[in-house]
C-alpha cells in the first residue's frame, strides 16, 4: 500500500512540473504596463524616461495615459526588475 502510494505521487509529479515548465515556455516575454502613476508622478516620468529612452514629452505622455504598457516583450527577470523600479518610484506595475 505504501509503494503503490508513493508510485503515484511520483507519477503525478513530472505531469505538475512538465506543465508548469511548458506554460514558462510558452510565456516567455511579458508586457510591464504601468496601471497607476501614484502620488510622484514626476519620479514615475523619469524612471519610464530611464526604461524606455522616451524624451519627456513622450514619457509623460505613457504615465498620463496608465494603464498603458511601459514595455513589451521583456524576459521574465527584466519585467520583475522594472515593476520593481516603477513601484519604488510610487507606481502601480502588472505584469502581463
Amino acid at each position: 500500500m505504501g509503494h503503490h502510494r508513493r508510485r503515484s505521487v511520483a507519477i503525478a509529479a513530472p505531469g505538475g512540473g512538465g506543465g508548469g515548465e511548458a506554460a514558462a515556455e510558452e510565456k516567455s516575454a511579458f508586457d510591464v504596463v504601468l496601471t497607476a502613476a501614484g502620488g510622484q508622478k514626476i519620479q514615475v516620468i523619469k524612471v519610464v524616461r530611464a526604461i524606455t529612452g522616451l524624451g519627456l514629452k513622450e514619457a509623460k505622455d505613457v504615465v498620463d495615459s496608465a494603464p498603458k504598457p511601459v514595455k513589451e516583450g521583456v524576459p521574465q527577470e527584466e519585467a520583475d526588475a522594472l515593476k520593481a523600479q516603477l513601484e519604488e518610484a510610487g507606481a502601480t506595475v502588472e505584469i502581463k
